[in-house]
């Protein structure tokens, strides 16, 4: 799965959804990531989600886990969802701290 990941990744991280699709998704980290991440992401039932949290951790990991879940937690996969493109925005937004 990393593989498949790590190649939509480098297909699709120079491609930026349109404001009206990245407001959508920042309201989706918020509500739907946030009721089990902690609505200001600092962690609940998942762990916090803070640029602090995150710096070593590779954009790929955060984004196959966005797509694919995790097993055996309660991460769930949202690939059926969000495409490559809105979890590598995605991705990208927490590694900077947009939320913060």
């Amino acid at each position: 799965m990393i593989n498949s990941s790590l190649f939509a990744y480098a297909e699709t991280s120079h491609r930026t959804p349109s404001i009206k699709k990245q407001q959508a998704l920042l309201h989706l980290l918020k509500q739907d990531c946030g009721s089990c991440h902690g609505m200001l992401l600092k962690g609940g039932l998942g762990p916090p989600l803070l640029m602090k949290n995150l710096e070593d951790k590779p954009i790929e990991l955060i984004i196959n886990t966005i797509l694919y879940g995790r097993p055996g937690t309660a991460m769930p996969p949202w690939q059926g969802l969000l495409s490559t493109q809105d979890a590598t925005w995605l991705a990208q937004q927490l590694k900077t701290g947009v939320i913060e």
